[in-house]
């Protein structure tokens, strides 16, 4: 049970820390300034070119700081330099030793999200919140097959694969497009990737290829055996737990999943790998989730959890009536973040909302969106940061990726946006017109006047399951009550609100 919110001792920032956060947010101010400055932004851009073999002059320069003998012409020779001069004094600013640094950038991820920021920049400029020059995170519903019937599945996956599915071949020339436009995370998701027979051999081509690779599942099949395959491969791994064994159970559709699953994240546990419960927060389980939360910790051993928002989307749309209310949410979200500032364990969500939550509770650290599956575990120390790159990831830092090739901005948002079998993502990235759209949060109903709406800016995918239209309010949050009574509780005379015009419809 919810109670008072769980008590850590936390009474509000001190004066050190204030001073340390002003510092902070001054250098952020002073660096987006520099960034906005032609001649910084020229330089910013030859920076981020390729040579004539196609290699990234940042990616070489970042390498030969490490101290890596690679090979260079002049042009890269003075981007080394200048990349060289901005490390030392960045990291002489933030307290970060050299050392420390070049150890980071050994690890090919790490120079990957780099590089995709500042090609973000060169490409956009400096714009709240952040556009990546390619996404950060790609969620690729691997296949329609699943041996649970979840009531709120929002790919609607069942007994059978879909005709259509990617093949093993065409599903790597994916993860090589995926490369070469800059993508730094795959998750594998589905349905149920595991049930894919060439799952392992997919994901360890990405996994050569230097991405960041993870996987959401239901952990229903994962027997020592599998755990150890899938330690060989993924870097991380997000298991779903909606409750105890009633809950679960009913929830999944299955008898005996919830044992099945509980056996599943122990095993990966034992193995070692980065492991994650994941719950997506209904009426049914709310009560539930603090001692879900204890029992993940202290029975399954994880230290990870992750709440999802429901959307109402595929079979999902058959039960609105399970929401939480917008009050609910927002107890949810303290709770996690207070849960977490006094424990090991971390408590993310998916909710845009809880950055605000946590800017208003404590005031640093700001912990933004984080998306599906793990990936995009950002913290912004300071607001000033979190307006960079804070709130809904989709179309901004991440999209979907569906079992035929097709490019949604969000798995939880079925707006097809072009398809791999014929479009390269990068081109679809740049000049998709609802991307866009979603990127600028000034347009939005209800969120685009509100003070957070840099860091939060509401779910764009809830949004559109409710009003079909993704510039449509989010009725998840406090400062939206009037869409979510309207929803709730809609008058004789007046009907919900409709938000129907062009922005947000599913291509056809």
């Amino acid at each position: 049970m919810f109670g008072r919110e769980h008590q850590t001792g936390l009474q509000g920032v001190s004066s050190t820390s204030k001073r340390k956060l002003r510092r902070e947010e001054a250098v952020v101010e002073g660096v987006k300034r520099w960034l906005g400055n032609p001649i910084s932004k020229l330089t910013l851009r030859l920076i981020c070119s390729r040579d004539k073999h196609g290699e990234n002059r940042l990616d070489i320069a970042l390498r030969r700081y490490t101290g890596e003998d690679v090979p260079c012409n002049i042009w890269d020779r003075f981007t080394s330099f200048l990349v060289s001069l901005t490390l030392e004094k960045g990291s002489s600013i933030f307290g970060y030793s050299t050392g420390d640094l070049k150890k980071s950038l050994r690890d090919e991820i790490v120079r990957r999200g780099i590089i995709n920021v500042l090609e973000g920049i060169a490409r956009y400029g400096v714009r709240r919140p952040f556009v990546s020059a390619a996404p950060f995170l790609v969620v690729w519903n691997y296949t329609t097959l699943c041996n649970l019937r979840c009531r709120h599945c929002y790919l609607r996956a069942g007994s059978k694969p879909a005709e259509d599915e990617l093949t093993t071949e065409e599903a790597k020339k994916v993860v090589d497009d995926l490369a070469s436009a800059g993508v730094v995370a795959i998750a594998f998701s589905g349905g149920e990737p595991l049930l894919r027979k060439d799952i392992f051999e997919v994901a360890g081509y990405a996994k050569s290829k230097g991405f960041y690779v993870s996987l959401a599942t239901n952990g229903a099949t994962i027997i020592p055996e599998v755990a150890r395959k899938v330690k060989e491969v993924f870097d991380y791994v997000e298991i779903s737990l909606d409750g105890f064994e009633e809950t679960h159970d009913q929830f999944r559709g299955v008898r005996g999943a919830w044992r099945r699953t509980c056996e599943g994240i122990r095993n990966c546990v034992a193995e070692g790998i980065d492991t994650c419960v994941a719950v997506t927060a209904t009426r049914y389980n709310f009560e539930e989730i603090p001692k879900l939360i204890e029992f993940a910790e202290k029975e399954l051993g994880v230290h990870r959890v992750i709440v999802f928002n429901y959307v109402p989307v595929g079979r999902g749309k058959d039960m609105v009536e399970a929401d939480i209310s917008p009050q609910e949410r927002q107890k949810l979200l303290k709770y996690l973040y207070m849960r977490m500032m006094g424990s090991r364990m971390m408590c993310y969500s998916t909710a845009p909302q809880y950055s605000v939550v946590s800017l208003e509770l404590a005031g640093s650290p700001v912990v933004t969106h984080f998306a599906s599956s793990g990936t995009m575990r950002l913290q912004g120390r300071t607001k000033a940061l979190a307006d960079f790159i804070g709130g809904c990831g989709a179309g901004r830092l991440y999209c979907g990726l569906e079992p035929n090739g097709d490019i949604v901005p969000c798995v939880f948002m079925p707006i097809v946006i072009g398809n791999v079998r014929r479009d390269r993502l990068q081109d679809v990235w740049h000049s998709s017109e609802l991307l866009w759209e979603l990127r600028n949060r000034d347009e939005i109903k209800g969120c685009g006047d509100c003070e957070y709406r840099y860091i939060c800016g509401g779910c764009r995918a809830r949004a559109y399951g409710y009003f079909g239209n993704v510039l449509a309010p989010d009725p998840a949050c406090i400062h939206n009550l009037e869409y979510w009574h309207q929803l709730r509780h809609p008058t004789p005379t007046a009907k919900a609100p409709s938000y129907s015009g062009d922005a947000g419809r599913a291509a056809t």
